[in-house]
């Protein structure tokens, strides 16, 4: 297997990011991406959950700077479907659920949404569509883009590395320093109206 590195990430939301937006353009050509997503909001967690590319992609955060708003975020696992037993505990797990009675050893796709996250009272789907523009900036990873949640559009601004540093410096350049660190978990759950 391939050694997990974790990243150092700061984001931000909102519909007055022009600024942020124009100094990052100044850097080159944008690499566009575009996606449909499904993120999986969980009542007792935190963790970043959601089907991307047929996989069940898991992030959690594993270390928070509270002195810069820094959070340091690590790939838990990348599931294919049908999705086994095996994997559903790392997934509850991620939840901060206890795992349910399971009948099957494995569920595809639309079971696991329509029986499995969609009958839980703890969870909620939200469909999320993602116009994504990156750059490579002093090695940063850094993105804007135009994001929905259900029918709700907002944008967001990125910077991530291996090195909270190089993430500071180059939010600096970017003149991004002072706006608050929201991730995407944060963003819908403040949206609508769960507790973070």
């Amino acid at each position: 297997m391939n050694k997990v590195v974790p990243r150092w990430e700061w984001r931000t939301f909102g519909n007055n990011l022009e600024d942020g937006k124009k100094n990052i353009k100044k850097h080159g050509d944008a690499r566009h991406r575009e996606s449909t997503e499904i993120y999986i909001l969980s009542q007792k967690s935190n963790d970043n959950t959601k089907v991307r590319d047929e996989l069940m992609d898991i992030k959690s955060p594993i270390r928070i700077n509270n002195e810069t708003g820094l959070e340091q975020w690590t790939v838990v696992t990348k599931a294919e479907f049908p999705i086994h037993i095996n994997d559903l505990v790392i997934v509850y797990k991620a939840f901060g659920l206890e795992m349910p009675y399971l009948e099957k050893d494995e569920y595809s796709y639309s079971e696991y949404v329509n029986d499995l996250i969609a009958k839980n009272p703890n969870l909620r789907i939200v469909d999320v569509k993602k116009n994504r523009h990156g750059y490579l900036i002093d090695d940063a990873i850094v993105e804007f883009a135009q994001v929905k949640f259900d029918d709700y559009k907002t944008e967001t601004i990125a910077v991530e590395h291996t090195d909270p540093d190089l993430v500071l410096k180059t939010m600096d350049k970017l003149g991004l320093k002072g706006m608050e660190n929201i991730n995407y978990i944060k963003a819908m759950k403040q949206h609508f109206g769960l507790k973070y």
